[in-house]
């Protein structure tokens, strides 16, 4: 592929995802195929964070979902691909209004859970005294994951903008 249909790709998937997360902040509630990855890899976490005992198996859910991401995030700055990096930063984000969302029902708990069992947030807030302090706690995070998808697509439009002005500095001149 031509690095110049490379860059256009790029240019497409920000612009994209800063479209979807805008839609995502104006609809909370929706749910997306993206949902059902992140519900995928959050029950995962509960099996792979087992071993640590109830807190951790718990937390584990919500703990893979910010280190699946991250984990995509590490290997694009190790190729040193930084428009890569802000994809993964932007679904860390999309993560967050999910873990916001289910931090803020664990006193109501209207959300139907996998699987029955208990809910991971009413048990981990409880635990801590936090119970009452779960709305604060999820504008907190709701606030975080805004953060993240704004700054994610400002950042790629920044780094594909830094891209195509080098590439257009080192472009041979026109003979005319």
């Amino acid at each position: 592929m031509s690095s110049r249909n490379e860059e256009a790709i790029r240019v497409v998937v920000t612009t994209v995802l800063f479209a979807f997360g805008l839609w995502i902040m104006r609809s909370p509630d929706s749910y997306t195929w993206l949902d059902d990855v992140d519900l995928a890899i959050h029950e995962t976490g509960h099996l792979v964070f087992g071993w640590g005992g109830e807190r951790l198996a718990a937390f584990g859910g919500t703990l893979l979902q910010i280190l699946f991401p991250l984990a995509f995030a590490a290997h694009f700055a190790w190729r040193r691909d930084w428009h890569a990096v802000t994809v993964p930063i932007w679904w860390l984000g999309q993560n967050g209004w999910n873990i916001a969302r289910y931090v803020a029902d664990a006193r109501a708990q209207e959300l139907p859970l996998v699987g029955g069992g208990e809910h991971d947030w009413t048990y981990l807030l409880a635990e801590f005294d936090l119970l009452g302090s779960d709305q604060a706690i999820a504008r907190t995070i709701r606030m975080v994951a805004f953060m993240l998808m704004t700054v994610s697509c400002l950042v790629g439009i920044a780094v594909l903008f830094r891209r195509a002005r080098m590439a257009s500095r080192s472009a041979p001149a026109e003979e005319g």
